[in-house]
């Protein structure tokens, strides 16, 4: 097999049936490719019968508690693929999703990752266009990080780097990228793109999913150099405490002059990255709808990293 693609998966069946059929729907040799996909669902509904007609499934049930490090670790061990393909269980790829990552791998000599822009519909909601503008920021060109959402790399630099970091229960991509890029370039290109489906849909969702995606925060930084970009987001849930804090004592003790300069500082940070987003998403997404989603976003990651601390870890 040329490529294998390895998909984590838990919950909804039916947002994996739709990221097989993109799959399945490449304008590729499907001969040439294969699907592992490494469940923690105790059954699926679906047995893909259908494409497995087309393309080799391989279908590997894990237990609950296991991370989806573990889980994308365990799908390379069933692949035979000389590159790897991963993709999180809620992508839609465009129909030249295989052809276009590989020619841009094997281009420059210099990459050694890639990945395709997100791209929503054009009845998204405004959390969905926040997201992908947010993910869209610098394309074409390389960067820092990928997302673990679809990437495309040889399977001799999966080994190298030693997999994907199972001690986390989240930030894996960021470790898992971070230490690729030691070994050369991360390409982010628009020659193809793909749908997130499980994309935030309301404030609700999106306040729990970082949440619980900023429980690993700290602990990622262990066994890796942090590049300056990176710093803000260790930085600014500080910030957002420190000045809350403030502002509630200052508050209570009727101080309204240091109550109204913590509230300031608090907002300060959401500010600048809305006025950033704002102009990153060329100002077709209010300012209003983006600063409140960075409200939303830094109070719940400042939560998610403070319980970060008081959790165990296993290395």
């Amino acid at each position: 097999m040329l490529v294998s693609f390895v998909i984590p998966h838990k919950g909804r069946e039916e947002l994996l049936e739709r990221t097989v059929a993109s799959i399945v729907a490449q304008d590729y040799d499907l001969s040439e490719l294969e699907i592992t996909i490494v469940t923690q669902n105790t059954t699926l509904a679906s047995d893909f019968q259908r494409e497995k007609e087309l393309v080799s499934i391989n279908i590997v049930f894990r237990p609950d508690n296991e991370t989806i490090s573990a889980l994308r670790n365990t799908g390379v061990e069933h692949s035979s693929g000389h590159y790897l393909a991963f993709l999180d269980a809620d992508v839609v790829l465009s129909a030249n999703w295989v052809k276009a990552m590989l020619s841009e791998l094997e281009d420059n000599t210099g990459r050694v990752l890639v990945s395709a822009v997100q791209r929503c519909e054009n009845n998204a909601p405004p959390l969905e266009k926040i997201r992908t503008a947010l993910s869209n920021a610098t394309i074409d060109s390389e960067v820092q990080f990928l997302p673990g959402r679809n990437l495309l790399l040889k399977k001799e630099t999966f080994a190298k780097v030693g997999g994907f970091p199972e001690h986390l229960v989240t930030c894996e991509d960021y470790y898992f990228t971070d230490r690729v890029h030691e070994l050369g370039q991360l390409y982010y290109s628009s020659e193809a793109d793909y749908v997130h489906l499980g994309e935030d849909k309301n404030y609700k969702e999106l306040f729990n999913k970082e949440i619980w995606r900023g429980q690993s925060n700290l602990q990622s930084v262990k066994g890796r150099r942090i590049p300056l970009s990176e710093l803000p987001s260790f930085l600014v849930p500080v910030w957002i405490l420190l000045f809350a804090v403030m502002t509630l004592i200052a508050s209570a003790f009727l101080s309204e002059e240091y109550a109204m300069l913590g509230l300031g500082l608090f907002f300060f940070p959401i500010l600048l990255y809305s006025a950033r987003l704002y102009k990153i998403a060329d100002k077709q997404i209010s300012v209003i709808r983006i600063a409140q989603f960075y409200l939303v976003y830094f109070v719940a990651r400042t939560i998610g990293t403070i319980s970060g601390l008081f959790k165990v870890v296993k290395v």
